[in-house]
């Protein structure tokens, strides 16, 4: 029988992507393998949601390659979430079953339940409020079974309250299995999520440690910082 296919570890093999005469990432090396939530931190423009974008197959690097469980072919249990999600014209539910396109009732109504939406199964998506549009699109990318979740500073424009809804939801699909790479660039956030931190700047990656380790003791100039709260150019 053959084994499972997997599309982990993602791997970037000196990964470079050149737009015009900047360089967003440079010969970046990194694996993102299964385990606990790996954490994108950095300043605005460090390079975090292009990372995620070559890990999706939305870019194609200019040099180096990307690799999903050992393969050059883009894998098929990846999902992401976007910052500011689009809703389509439709139901919570339709936004759901259109994701898991198959017709499965129970199963549309199980993810609106594992994201707390299931008393609104019926509403207009686009009438729902941030919080509930970003748990819904959490809902639709689980509707694709994923190995691998992205998320793209997914709480970046919501309340505390939505804020911790949603890292409710994320913690607990990461304890399910799920690897969850997601770029924040709230400190907090990433104390509460983090399994390991990846630090970026300039394109590059600058440190990579597990969580307390990177909080504690940094071992980086540019590591140390960022936590002061300092300016990283």
């Amino acid at each position: 029988m053959r084994a499972p296919t997997t599309d982990l570890p993602v791997i970037f093999e000196n990964a470079s992507l050149r737009i015009g005469a900047v360089d967003v990432v440079r010969d970046l090396a990194l694996a993102l393998s299964a385990g606990t939530p790996t954490v994108l931190l950095g300043p605005n423009g460090s390079g975090k949601s292009t990372l995620i974008r070559l890990a999706m197959g939305l870019l194609a690097p200019t040099s180096g390659r990307v690799t999903w469980g050992g393969r050059a072919l883009l894998g098929e249990r990846l999902a992401m979430v976007f910052q500011r999600p689009v809703m389509l014209r439709r139901s919570a539910a339709a936004n759901v079953a259109y994701a898991l396109n198959r017709n499965d009732p129970a199963r549309v109504s199980e993810l609106l339940a594992q994201v707390g939406l299931a008393h609104i199964a019926d509403r207009p998506a686009r009438k729902l409020s941030g919080g509930e549009q970003q748990r819904l699109a959490l809902a639709r990318a689980l509707a694709r079974d994923p190995e691998i979740l992205f998320l793209d500073e997914p709480t970046a424009s919501l309340d505390p309250a939505a804020t911790k809804a949603v890292e409710d939801i994320v913690s607990k699909v990461a304890a399910s299995g799920v690897k969850i790479v997601m770029a924040t660039h709230e400190l907090g956030q990433a104390r509460r999520l983090a399994g390991e931190i990846v630090l970026l700047a300039r394109g590059r990656l600058v440190e990579r440690a597990e969580a307390s380790a990177f909080f504690n003791r940094p071992q980086t100039p540019e590591a140390a910082a960022f936590l002061r709260g300092d300016l990283v150019i």
